[in-house]
């Protein structure tokens, strides 16, 4: 059950083995973005809900992030489904058929296109830890499986790849806003199979949150030291993000995949735990999104459909 105010997600991505490929897919309830759950006082998260599927291509990338309302959704312990689209699982294995409109991405993509398809996730293990993001405890974090195989196969709008996946889950109380200045999370995995976690978070109180962990194929979690870290250029809205790495090593930009006002998420190339690693990263201004401004800027990427 998601408390007035607060936001559950469930979040996949994944890299295709050769590099050119990936994708991120975030199942909302009480969509922590949606500018539609802020006006509405946030008072009731089962009308806020979506499924998020974001697609990066060599030939352009494809965002769909279409809100519904409570009539336009079911959920049960295996499955959550929203509109045409859901996630589920079957098995050991997570299944995620989408059936969307992404929105117009120029200069790339000029009108909507629908995108359809099937994206399959094997973990490696699940974990069971779950960490506190925020000094109250309001802002929770479980890494629930972050390492496994993934797939995804198109009936239009992209083409069939695999590679590595990784699968979490983010839940809390209050907005994020209210909870965070800035984070950067990273996510990536070592030649051996483990994967490497960061977050790095600065809190509305100015206090610091980090995490820094390493998880085995069996799912045993391990913490290491944090790394340093170094800011890496800002993207075209000039939201801040930093990489980390080992000392004497500097993290580069290999790819930025999202770049919105509050909000970015980018392939990095790195070195840590004495491993390059490719991870993939993101940075949130908890401060830009707090803006009136942004909030009213966000309809034109999140459409809202009471079906």
């Amino acid at each position: 059950m998601v408390p007035p105010g607060g936001y559950l997600w469930w979040y996949v991505d994944g890299l295709s083995d050769c590099g050119r490929y990936g994708l991120s897919v975030i199942a909302f309830v009480g969509s922590v973005f949606s500018p539609y759950y802020h006006w509405a006082g946030r008072r009731d998260p089962d009308n806020h809900v979506c499924i998020n599927v974001a697609l990066y291509a060599p030939e352009g990338n494809r965002w769909t992030m279409t809100e519904r309302g409570r009539k336009a959704t079911h959920r049960d312990a295996l499955s959550f489904q929203v509109g045409p689209s859901q996630i589920r699982r079957d098995g050991g294995e997570i299944v995620i058929e989408f059936d969307e409109i992404s929105v117009p991405r120029p200069p790339a993509q000029w009108l909507p296109k629908r995108v359809k398809g099937t994206i399959r996730f094997s973990p490696d293990a699940v974990t069971s830890q779950v960490f506190d993001i925020d000094a109250a405890g309001t802002h929770r974090w479980w890494p629930v499986s972050p390492t496994g195989r993934i797939s995804a196969e198109f009936e239009t709008g992209g083409e069939n790849w695999s590679g590595h996946g990784y699968m979490d889950s983010n839940w809390g109380s209050e907005p994020l806003e209210r909870g965070f200045t800035l984070w950067d999370w990273a996510r990536g995995r070592l030649p051996n199979g483990d994967a490497v976690i960061i977050y790095d978070t600065i809190r509305k109180d100015g206090s610091h949150g980090e995490i820094a962990i390493r998880i085995g194929t069996d799912g045993e979690v391990h913490q290491i030291e944090m790394p340093a870290k170094t800011r890496i250029a800002n993207g075209f809205w000039g939201v801040p993000r930093s990489g980390h790495h080992d000392e004497g090593a500097k993290p580069s930009l290999s790819r930025t995949l999202e770049d919105g006002p509050f909000y970015t998420r980018s392939v990095i190339r790195t070195r840590l735990t004495g491993e390059t690693v490719d991870m993939m990263h993101e940075s949130l201004s908890g401060a830009r999104f707090a803006s009136p401004v942004v909030k009213a800027m966000l309809p034109f990427r999140m459409p809202r459909r009471a079906k």
